[in-house]
């Protein structure tokens, strides 16, 4: 079984509980979007999810539920619906002159092409900088492979200090680049996490950590979980809604 950060994952079934029903476009907040409505026969009500950077629109629903039903839904949850997306930049592309944050703080992105080396981090006298070596095809790759770097390094230390608190030992620690989901664990003692958590404030990185290693003693989302994930990091609360509210636009920066 595997936990992530937003829902406890149930065991695999035998037969995919998910179908698709209808797809379609949806014009809001100026976009037309496409809109992917999926029976589950596990879902006892209609949810709707913005993809990462306003991409389009998922709803799910139980089987049977007349599309009369779903309409109603769509146009009852429009204004929130178009809040959100009006709050999404189209999808970001690192390049020189733009400013990803690192640790939550925003870097200006800097070309060297002349110079030999990867990148390195430094204060500029407009603020701070990454400084991007090579040529310029290979720059978001390079950006990427940078934040990668450092998830790793902070990841592993957080997840010594947190595991060494609740007693429990992590068997690995993987960094991946998940869009569903911030980080995960596994029955077996597996740590996922998603390398773009380093876009976020220090006090996020050390949220998103506490979660998963409380998963380690609690494999699931009851009272105790939450106990121990607040004991591990008292400003939970906080952390959880920033990450809810500022989430997406991070999956949504384009390395590519």
């Amino acid at each position: 079984m595997i936990l992530s950060l937003f829902r406890a994952s149930p065991p695999k079934p035998v037969k995919k509980s998910a179908t698709l029903r209808a797809e379609r476009s949806y014009e809001v907040a100026g976009r037309i979007l496409p809109l992917r409505v999926m029976e589950n026969a596990r879902a006892t009500r209609l949810t709707l999810r913005i993809d990462a950077g306003g991409k389009g629109l998922r709803m799910t629903v139980p089987p049977g539920v007349p599309s009369r039903e779903i309409d109603k839904f769509l146009v009852r949850h429009e204004g929130w619906i178009e809040t959100r997306i009006a709050k999404m930049p189209d999808q970001p592309k690192v390049r020189p002159g733009v400013k990803i944050p690192v640790r939550g703080v925003p870097h200006l992105i800097v070309h060297e092409p002349a110079a030999r080396g990867t990148v390195r981090q430094e204060n500029g006298a407009e603020g701070p900088r990454l400084i991007v070596y090579g040529d310029r095809p290979h720059l978001a790759r390079r950006v990427g492979d940078f934040l990668k770097r450092e998830a790793k390094r902070d990841l592993e230390i957080l997840v010594a200090r947190h595991t060494a608190t609740v007693g429990r030992r992590a068997k690995v620690i993987r960094i991946k680049d998940t869009k569903s989901r911030w980080g995960s664990c596994t029955s077996d003692g597996t740590l996922a996490f998603s390398w773009r958590i380093m876009m976020a404030p220090p006090p996020i990185i050390d949220y998103l950590v506490a979660h998963e290693v409380a998963h380690l003693k609690e494999m699931n989302h009851g009272p105790k979980f939450w106990k121990l994930c607040g004991e591990l990091c008292p400003d939970t609360e906080r952390c959880k809604a920033w990450l809810k509210r500022n989430g997406s636009s991070l999956q949504a920066i384009d390395f590519t």
